[in-house]
């Protein structure tokens, strides 16, 4: 099967030979069409909520006037055909789950575990059926700061998210060609977890992962802090290795194959002093596996964070952190020394196309 194949298969639109491209719509006349969409619908929502205020005082009737909205964004969205009516419908959409989340949060009287357990399935659920791909990003990044808060709330461990959030990235990323004519959602789910995972980590690095709100009242799992979250993203990189093993069977050697299990048991050592230090390289060696420069660059965003903070972490010496970020640096010229050997790939759509394929069978 060719690549223009797989592109029409995916639902890509490929333009014949013989034919001239499509022009497209300039992206400042687009930018123009999105601002008069969320212009128009703070002007609509604010002429309602000027008729509807008695809608807040009760639970169920704000919970069923959000619904209403939701729903009626979901069919605006099916039928949308420009980015004026995309993001109207888009905010009210948003404007409806305001409402959701005011109802939850009146009804359990706090921002309780459970109020974001209730908006993480309520995130997730827009995530799956919303035909808009921004929606599905926007829903897959608030689902990971809801699960985040969620975790802080219920259980005091945090750090889990961030290893969930990137377990679910690596494995959405390894099988986004395996559902061809969903290729365009998954990416977009995918980039919505990316943001939220780079999100995650500033928060944790900021040092206050619960916001003040955390409640020291039932199951604790601090215990686990920080470390469960590097090792949920030694598990996410072991994965990776090992459908680029699968992958490049044929010309994986196995002292490669032990060289790079070695690097990612040093990087999760190296991980437990400077803390996400191991979902950086996963997010970066994921970004090089499938060829997606902007998950490559958000994983060495990741790795700077990551450095940064331990650089200002005050309960080590600078010998300590001196020491600790040769071996950061060693440790990533030797992946990458095994990478450009192991399995060189390309970076083009083809190749990408490919590997793709690989990863589903």
């Amino acid at each position: 099967m060719t690549l223009r194949d797989r592109l029409a298969q995916a639902g890509i639109e490929v333009t014949p030979d013989e034919g001239s491209p499509a022009l497209e719509t300039p992206w400042f006349v687009r930018a123009l069409q999105a601002f008069s969409g969320w212009l128009a619908a703070l002007f609509l929502l604010g002429f309602l909520a000027m008729g509807a205020v008695f809608v807040l005082e009760s639970s169920a009737a704000a919970a069923t006037l959000g619904l209403v909205m939701i729903a009626g964004a979901c069919i605006a969205l099916q039928k949308a055909k420009g980015d004026f009516l995309e993001h109207l419908a888009l905010a009210a959409s948003l404007a409806g789950q305001l409402l959701v989340a005011w109802a939850v949060g009146n009804a359990l009287g706090d921002m309780t575990a459970g109020f974001w357990w209730s908006l993480l399935v309520l995130q997730v659920i827009l995530a799956m059926v919303m035909p808009s791909l921004t929606h599905r990003s926007f829903s897959a990044f608030a689902a990971s700061l809801a699960l985040y808060l969620a975790l802080a709330e219920g259980v005091s461990a945090p750090s889990l998210a961030g290893g969930l959030v990137l377990l679910a990235l690596v494995v959405l990323f390894l099988n986004e060609f395996r559902w061809p004519t969903r290729v365009r959602a998954v990416e977009a789910l995918g980039l919505g977890l990316l943001l939220g995972l780079v999100a995650l980590q500033v928060m944790a690095y900021l040092g206050q992962p619960q916001l003040g709100w955390h409640d020291d009242s039932g199951v604790s799992l601090t215990w686990l802090e920080p470390w469960a979250g590097n090792v949920l993203g030694a598990l996410a990189l072991l994965l990776l290795l090992r459908q680029l093993f699968m992958r490049h069977a044929q010309v994986m050697v196995p002292s490669v194959r032990l060289a790079a299990y070695g690097a990612v048991v040093l990087l999760l050592l190296l991980s437990l002093r400077a803390h996400g230090l191991i979902q950086g390289g996963a997010v970066m060696m994921l970004g090089f596996a499938i060829g997606h420069r902007l998950v490559m660059g958000s994983g060495v965003l990741l790795l700077l964070l990551s450095i940064a903070n331990y650089y200002y972490w005050l309960e080590a010496t600078l010998l300590a952190k001196a020491l600790t970020l040769f071996a950061i640096g060693v440790v990533l010229l030797a992946v990458r020394w095994a990478l450009r050997r192991g399995w060189p790939i390309e970076g083009n759509d083809e190749d990408r196309a490919d590997a793709g394929k690989g990863a589903s069978q």
